[in-house]
């Protein structure tokens, strides 16, 4: 199998965890911890593992400017990105977060174009046109019974997430193209970790570690261990093979496996607004990140 495959695999394995682990964390979230000690229990042992990881691998010296751009990819990356979305999934549905999560290959073109100086052509344009009615409409109308009138906030809160993760993802990569994934992504969650301890102390403080059900406890070792740790080492190795644009489409995958865990497990139903807002998101998504047809 060659390494491209091989990074297309992994890109696909990190779609299913992400769709599963929107319905994992949920069940998590907001009734045992609040949505910001949750991200500061995941950070916190993601680096770690990290750290730890990187005992064991080759040695490499960080260039003094490049910790302007890590800092940077914590903050789009870890803090800002985990503490939205968290938040987000707490007031909203599974499935609506899913979705809503689809518009990032189509933030990334558009943050390219912004940062290359490219000139979007007329079926990109009109791609995200209908993408942000999409991701409008289930901002506005796309609740469900148990979240009411606060899906609608949550849901914006999972769009700003799709946006910071963007800037990650283009931020990252010329990170990726200097130094192997262990020798930077370590002081990624080191300074994630610094930016989420303010938003998340109180609330790990209040916890009732004795009232926790062994299997919500496993729930959150999935999230840190599987869902952070191992997905993010899966990324930026295939970022190592693949464009940036490349691994967002894989986000296409998630809002799948996301509903078929959902309702699966009996966590989220589908909705006439859920389902038009999602084919909307995914026309414009497809028109907007599809390539061009040479002329012959």
């Amino acid at each position: 199998m060659s390494r491209r495959n091989i990074a297309l695999l992994g890109a696909t394995l990190v779609s299913i965890i992400y769709g599963l682990t929107f319905t994992i964390a949920k069940d998590v979230m907001p009734q045992y911890i609040g949505a910001y000690g949750f991200i500061l229990l995941r950070v916190g042992g993601a680096t770690v593992l990290f750290w730890l990881a990187w005992l064991f691998m080759p040695k490499e010296k960080i260039a003094l400017q490049d910790f302007p751009r890590i800092v940077a990819a914590a903050f789009f990356g870890v803090a800002f990105n985990m503490l939205t979305f968290f938040k987000g999934l707490s007031l909203t549905s599974p499935i609506s977060a899913a979705v809503i999560m689809v518009t990032t290959p189509m933030i990334v073109l558009v943050l390219s174009a912004i940062i290359m100086r490219e000139r979007l052509q007329k079926r990109v344009f009109v791609g995200i046109l209908l993408g942000l009615l999409g991701t409008g409409s289930l901002i506005l109308y796309g609740k469900t019974v148990a979240n009411g009138s606060h899906a609608a906030l949550g849901n914006l809160l999972v769009l700003v997430n799709a946006i910071s993760y963007g800037f990650y993802l283009i931020v990252v990569k010329k990170l990726m193209d200097k130094y192997r994934a262990f020798t930077f992504v370590k002081w990624i969650y080191l300074f994630g970790l610094l930016m989420v301890v303010p938003f998340g102390w109180n609330q790990i403080q209040a916890m009732h570690w004795e009232a926790i059900p062994v299997d919500i406890g496993w729930k959150i070792v999935f999230v840190v261990v599987v869902s952070t740790f191992l997905t993010y080492l899966i990324n930026l190795l295939s970022m190592k093979e693949l464009k940036p644009t490349t691994v967002a489409v894989f986000i296409y995958l998630q809002p799948f496996f996301a509903t078929l865990f959902a309702i699966g497990l009996g966590k989220d139903t589908l909705s006439f607004t859920k389902i038009a807002s999602a084919l909307l998101l995914f026309i414009g998504v497809y028109l907007a990140t599809r390539k061009p047809t040479p002329v012959a």
